[in-house]
């Protein structure tokens, strides 16, 4: 009764560090500096500017967007929490828990001024996450 006792224990924990071992897979996507300095060079730079000027006239800023990026990547990064409301239906932005996100203006004008320099090239997540780097970087 004991060895057969062991086996099973034995088992199950090979069992469960095997299904532990598979949560441990991250995928090597993701946001790294320089993406963009073949495809669109002035897009940090465009960024971490804009970031600054809003810093400089409004501090708490800086917490908003990372909490803006929080919310938005608890989900998935994906730049949901920016998109507004279509006719039927609500947006992620509209959910309980985001009523009291700020910063969407200043992630608004990052796109913006980024959009002039290189139209179509980076991702409204990809701005997201710039503006939450730099946010942190400069505060």
């Amino acid at each position: 009764m004991a060895v057969q006792t062991r086996v099973v224990s034995i088992f199950f924990i090979q069992l469960v560090l095997l299904a532990v071992s598979g949560l441990n897979r991250v995928s090597g996507a993701g946001l790294q500096t320089g993406f963009y300095d073949e495809s669109c060079p002035e897009a940090e730079t465009i960024a971490l500017k804009t970031i600054r000027q809003a810093i400089s006239k409004d501090g708490i800023v800086a917490a908003a967007l990372l909490r803006l990026h929080f919310h938005d990547c608890f989900v998935r990064c994906e730049a949901s929490v920016l998109l507004d409301a279509a006719e039927e239906g609500d947006a992620e932005k509209d959910a309980s828990s985001n009523f009291s996100l700020r910063g969407y203006d200043v992630v608004d004008d990052v796109k913006s001024a980024i959009e002039k320099s290189c139209p179509g090239v980076v991702s409204c997540a990809d701005i997201l996450a710039l503006a939450a780097r730099d946010a942190v970087r400069l505060v």
